[in-house]
């Protein structure tokens, strides 16, 4: 029992957040924006009334006709057939990874990236290679790495666009260039797509992969751009087929997301909210960006980092002589501060800091994290 015990990958990110965010004063870990209050999502007494008259059963267990409606409307040429809502984006990573790679198979990962998957994939028993986003190209995709390292082995391709931790939004030639290496070798290429509709620098909608290649499968969920975590609700949107065999791995783990979420997800969706809830994210990107740039830029030399074009978190590189980890712990235990350390990305001298959030509650994160900073320069 204890060997089996040892072979299994822990997801350090979400093992050091499930154990600090909710205890620490300041949060500045989290990868998306301030969460909205159910107030805030449902204003019109009506639709009041309706939830509060719902009756606590299963809902259809792959999601309501209405919310599959509502997110099929996101992709050309989808129908509700080709959706599956899950609890998060999380479990639709995961339960699709274990539905179309089997253990001793070959997947290829962007990094630096979420490391769900990568880690799920370890403890699977599958193969993982992996090509990168390079910081000196302003974290561009290195095309040729990811040329080299597919293979006729390779089962799937897994990317995140817009990127987490680094904001970065593939161009179309990268999209492109993405799909028809997947498209080489016939492999699946599953694109975390949850930062659609956080950018910072414009209102336009970074695009999806589907469409692109007739093995796409484009996850999602409203935790990020929506600004609605603790709903649960996440997706993926694939040929029918496939996502009746990922649908059948749902029942196994979580039979269906809650009635409520369903419900306030298809309300989220809706016409009328929607923009409102991608402008409401986009403000808040575009208020904090300036925040955390002006106090990395007054710590001169100590941080350098490329602009994120989406999502509410920076990926910053620093110059001090400390590993990540301990410089976190050390936020965590003598400043009630938390932030990402580089090595939950397998890089080490780097920080992901979200910026997404109130600005009392930003600048005063921040600092404290300028004490700690303090005390080690001495």
């Amino acid at each position: 029992m204890s060997e089996r015990r040892g072979t299994f990958q822990p997801f350090d990110m979400e093992r050091m957040m499930s154990k600090w965010e909710n205890v620490i004063e300041y949060n500045l870990s989290e990868s998306g924006v301030h969460p909205l209050a159910i107030r805030e999502l449902v204003d019109d007494p009506a639709v009041i009334d309706e939830l509060l008259d719902t009756p606590l059963h299963y809902p259809q267990t792959n999601g309501i006709p209405e919310l599959r409606e509502r997110i099929a409307s996101l992709y050309p040429g989808a129908t509700t057939d080709n959706v599956l809502v899950t609890v998060g984006c999380i479990e639709a990573n995961f339960i699709t990874l274990q539905t179309l790679v089997a253990p001793g198979e070959e997947i290829v990962v962007m990094l630096p990236n979420y490391m769900q998957i990568s880690g799920a994939a370890q403890n699977l028993g599958i193969r993982v290679k992996t090509f990168h986003l390079r910081e000196e190209l302003g974290w561009a995709p290195d095309l040729d790495e990811l040329n080299d390292v597919v293979s006729q082995r390779t089962k799937l391709i897994a990317v995140c666009n817009p990127d987490n931790p680094t904001g970065h939004i593939l161009t179309e030639a990268e999209m492109g260039a993405i799909a028809a290496t997947a498209d080489s070798v016939g492999a699946w290429l599953l694109a975390d797509e949850v930062y659609s509709g956080a950018e910072r620098l414009t209102d336009i909608q970074t695009p999806s992969f589907w469409g692109r290649y007739d093995k796409v499968l484009a996850m999602n969920s409203l935790s990020k751009a929506y600004g609605l975590p603790g709903l649960r609700i996440g997706w993926v949107v694939a040929p029918t087929d496939t996502v009746d065999e990922i649908w059948a791995r749902h029942e196994y783990v979580n039979i269906s997301a809650t009635m409520l979420s369903n419900q306030l997800a298809a309300i989220a969706l809706s016409p009328r909210v929607r923009p409102r809830l991608l402008r409401r994210t986009r403000d808040y990107i575009r208020r904090g960006y300036p925040i955390l740039d002006a106090w990395l830029e007054s710590h001169e030399g100590t941080f350098s980092l490329v602009p994120p074009e989406a999502a509410a978190i920076a990926y910053v590189r620093y110059s001090l002589d400390v590993n990540s980890t301990e410089l976190v712990e050390r936020l965590l235990r003598e400043k009630s501060v938390f932030i990402v350390p580089g090595d939950h990305f397998g890089m080490d001298r780097y920080l992901r800091i979200s910026y997404g959030l109130p600005e009392d509650h930003l600048t005063a994160g921040l600092d404290r994290i300028h004490e700690l900073i303090a005390e080690i320069q001495g």
